[in-house]
């Protein structure tokens, strides 16, 4: 059985399955009692074995059951939960299901993937995200598709306007709901979900599941089935890391001779910032090394131009904000560069899942300079992988910035300066021709300073 109801369960009453492997090599997809259209749709992508997560979600989604699912980056997700969604409509069925996701990128992936996987069959899909006039996206819906992918603030948009009536859907699903609350989609969420009063089939899909989509669960989803994929990831398994040691002064020159030297087919690599992309794109640009930057400041269409060159091969090196790292799946990435490493550790994870798509072998470098130590144990304890140095020998570090040097020198001034007040406010024996009143100080040392520890005014009395 593919799911064992019952076998475990959480404290909050969800039925939990705890898978070992990534791939479930003891069947195919022909296994999984999908219709002609779809199953040679799958064949046509090239896949043979589901996930163990779409061998997990498949069967039991096709029943109907509302489903929370946990599970990483690379896993299939996207798949497990559009198989069911189209297998649920079948034939024409306008505004039948619904897909939320967080961002721009991730709505134009996951309807091309719907795209992919209904080639055989009469379901329209439409794509409808912030960043594009609403008038472009307003005749795609007019048209009545059957598959609505988008984000949350673009559907409420158009639902406001009549255009996108809510009681219809009978599929609904959320992606990434986690990534959605943290950028502020709270209570679109809620009232999307909260004005559909219809009989519908919900999945939840998240990276990680906290207790306020614990409790978003109970309140939308009816008795539903929790899926934590917590084994194997396949990210980390098929990604080869590394890190190198370099000042931050270095960065831009190491990334140099790594694109120079190297010669990765097609590199991703993801800043901290959007200043620090459009000056890193600038750099290789000088360096007659052809980069394209995309981050959110970008007009939409100007992120379309760059992903459509990316997905054509027209492009080696994308220098991308994090925005672009939950929304970005080329299966021909075979490097990523965390030129700056993340703040937060699962952002990592998200980054090198840019490589190693469909079982595919990728390699993932990271810049790490003095001070990052902290972060690179973090990822480090998330991936439960131990990245290792590397280093170039032929790799020359530039000269000391003079900013730095004078920073240096300003730090090192100010040091002395410290030490040197500190030394004169010590205690010391009084000149010699002072008069010393030896009742008022006994041993004839007189203070300097205030005393190191004080009372604070913290004085114990009897007053209540």
């Amino acid at each position: 059985m593919l799911y064992r109801p019952g076998r475990d369960r959480t404290m909050t009453g969800f039925p939990m399955i705890h898978p070992d492997d990534i791939f479930d090599t003891t069947i195919g997809f022909a296994d999984l009692a999908l219709s002609d259209p779809v199953r040679r749709a799958i064949d046509d992508l090239g896949f043979v074995h589901p996930t163990l997560a779409q061998a997990q979600i498949i069967p039991l989604a096709l029943t109907g059951r509302d489903i929370l699912g946990q599970s990483k980056t690379g896993t299939g997700k996207t798949l497990a939960f559009a198989v069911p969604a189209i297998e649920a409509l079948k034939d024409r069925a306008p505004f039948g299901a619904l897909v939320l996701c967080p961002t721009r990128e991730l709505a134009i992936q996951v309807a091309q993937e719907f795209r992919n996987l209904t080639k055989y069959t009469d379901l329209k899909v439409a794509a409808i995200y912030g960043g594009q006039p609403m008038r472009q996206q307003g005749p795609k819906l007019a048209r009545e598709p059957d598959i609505i992918v988008g984000t949350p603030g673009r559907v409420m948009d158009f639902h406001r306007r009549g255009a996108l009536p809510y009681d219809r859907f009978r599929f609904v699903v959320l992606d990434e709901v986690d990534r959605m609350l943290d950028i502020g989609f709270r209570e679109d969420i809620r009232r999307i979900l909260g004005g559909m009063t219809q009989a519908h089939q919900t999945i939840l899909v998240s990276a990680t599941i906290s207790d306020e989509i614990e409790r978003l669960a109970r309140k939308y989803l009816k008795d539903p089935v929790k899926f934590v994929l917590t084994a194997k990831s396949l990210t980390v398994q098929q990604v080869e890391q590394r890190h190198f040691a370099v000042e931050p002064w270095d960065k831009s020159r190491l990334l140099v001779h790594l694109l120079t030297h190297e010669e990765p087919a097609l590199t991703v690599v993801f800043c901290r910032t959007k200043q620090t992309v459009d000056a890193l794109t600038e750099f290789l640009r000088r360096k007659k090394i052809d980069a394209q930057a995309i981050h959110g400041d970008l007009h939409q269409g100007q992120r379309n131009k760059v992903m459509e060159k990316l997905r054509g091969g027209e492009l080696k090196v994308l220098i991308a904000s994090d925005l672009a790292a939950r929304g970005l799946d080329v299966d021909d990435i075979s490097h990523v560069v965390n030129f700056d490493l993340p703040e937060d550790p699962e952002v990592y994870v998200h980054r090198i899942g840019r490589t190693a798509r469909a079982g595919r072998k990728g390699i993932a470098w990271s810049f790490v300079s003095p001070g990052d130590g902290a972060l690179l144990s973090q990822i480090e304890q998330l991936t439960n992988v131990e990245i290792q140095q590397q280093a170039f020998t032929d790799f020359e570090p530039g000269p000391v910035p003079e900013a730095v040097l004078r920073r240096r020198a300003e730090e090192q001034t100010r040091r002395e300066t410290q030490a040197a007040q500190s030394s004169r406010m010590k205690t010391e024996l009084p000149p010699a021709a002072s008069a010393v009143d030896a009742a008022r100080f006994p041993d004839g040392l007189v203070p300097r300073a205030m005393p190191t520890r004080r009372l604070g005014g913290r004085l114990r009395t009897r007053r209540r």
